[in-house]
């Protein structure tokens, strides 16, 4: 009998807890439900505004933030500098349709990971939240 390997690595093994913050309430549901349907992901909670993300954040703790770059209250900078400043293990990772050069630059200074475009397959979104967990991970040692 063949042993079957898993395509997770042993460190990643349990699911990458995500705070999804997105103020388009049918991507966030939709991205939420996608998400959901995983098992290397697990999405801890789903908020629609910079500053329920940041308390979001402060309460819960994710592995990784994925926000959208323009959010109500706060902007993607703004949630960013404030989520690593009160949760520096926490990798922040934007997902976004309209960020400029300029502001995907202001959202590296901040403290995010990257900055992928909402076009993207899951896949790649996936793969690239699993790259900021671990750089989180390796971070936090």
């Amino acid at each position: 009998m063949t042993a079957v390997r898993s395509s997770i690595p042993p460190a990643l093994s349990d699911p990458v807890r995500i705070l999804l913050v997105e103020d388009n309430k049918v991507f966030r549901e939709a991205l939420e439900l996608l998400l959901g349907l995983r098992s290397d992901v697990e999405v801890v909670a789903a908020v629609g505004d910079g500053p329920e993300a940041v308390s979001a954040a402060v309460d819960l703790h994710p592995d990784v933030v994925v926000l959208d770059f323009r959010l109500p209250g706060m902007d993607g900078v703004q949630v960013t500098s404030a989520v690593k400043a009160a949760c520096p293990d926490t990798a922040v990772l934007c997902l976004t349709a309209t960020a400029s050069g300029a502001e995907t630059e202001a959202l590296m200074a901040a403290g995010a990971v990257a900055c992928l475009r909402k076009d993207q397959e899951l896949d790649e979104i996936v793969a690239a939240i699993h790259s900021a967990s671990a750089g989180r991970l390796a971070r936090a040692e």
